[in-house]
């Protein structure tokens, strides 16, 4: 008996790339990475958009978000690349899937692909936080802290060892303010295919090294940056 062949949805299908800048606040940043991909296939589907899906075996639909958010942090700046098998102009793709997004999930903008993923090198990050301190001295411990010769974390290898990892090169700190009841800070942080590192874990770090409490915490990503300086679109 001859071997069946292989299911593939696109057979002389033609395929239009489109990349997505959309944001995600509000309740919506909690949504994990996996529940974000069902999310979207359901507004493609109520959106009566074609999307284009993979080839051969086992196809599926093709959405690519090519950098994660760290859980519970807000953007307006992140990305989705996707294909359709029809032509459709960007700002008609963008009208149609902004009436089917949730709550807290907002399309800013459609356009072609300008750039690769492995572009991508460094994100900025905005970090409010209220603390068990004052103000004023959350702000003298963290420059105490970023003026450290050496930050240290413990990081997991792939061969599932645990290893120290100094992140003192890879933060860079663009700005910071003293507000009324809250201390904030503003990061250049390094990701992509190279090396990630979580904003979160920049708080985290700081605030157990010395012992501050933190009663409420506000994260954003601003932007998403290539080795240039340039945003990634």
């Amino acid at each position: 008996m001859a071997n069946a062949e292989p299911k593939n949805v696109n057979l002389r299908l033609e395929r239009f790339e489109y990349r997505a800048v959309f944001s995600k606040t509000g309740r919506a940043k909690y949504i994990s990475h996996l529940d974000l991909m069902r999310a979207f296939q359901r507004v493609f589907k109520r959106a009566h958009l074609p999307i284009w899906h993979t080839q051969g075996f086992n196809p599926h639909v093709y959405i690519m978000f090519p950098l994660a958010l760290p859980l519970g942090t807000d953007s307006r700046v992140e990305i989705m690349d996707f294909a359709l098998t029809e032509d459709i102009p960007y700002n008609e793709v963008l009208e149609r899937m902004n009436a089917q997004t949730p709550v807290g999930l907002e399309i800013v903008s459609v356009s072609k692909p300008e750039h690769k993923h492995t572009d991508i090198t460094a994100a900025e990050y905005v970090a409010r936080l209220k603390t068990d301190k004052s103000v004023h001295e959350v702000a003298e411990l963290f420059g105490k802290f970023i003026a450290l010769d050496k930050i240290e974390i413990e990081k997991r290898t792939k061969k599932k060892t645990i290893n120290l990892v100094d992140i003192k090169p890879h933060i860079t700190v663009l700005d910071s303010k003293e507000l009324e009841d809250s201390f904030e800070v503003t990061l250049k942080l390094p990701c992509g295919s190279s090396f990630n590192l979580n904003v979160n874990v920049v708080i985290d770090t700081f605030c157990e090294r010395y012992g501050i409490e933190i009663s409420e915490i506000y994260t954003e990503r601003t932007k998403i940056l290539m080795a240039n300086g340039e945003n990634f679109i």
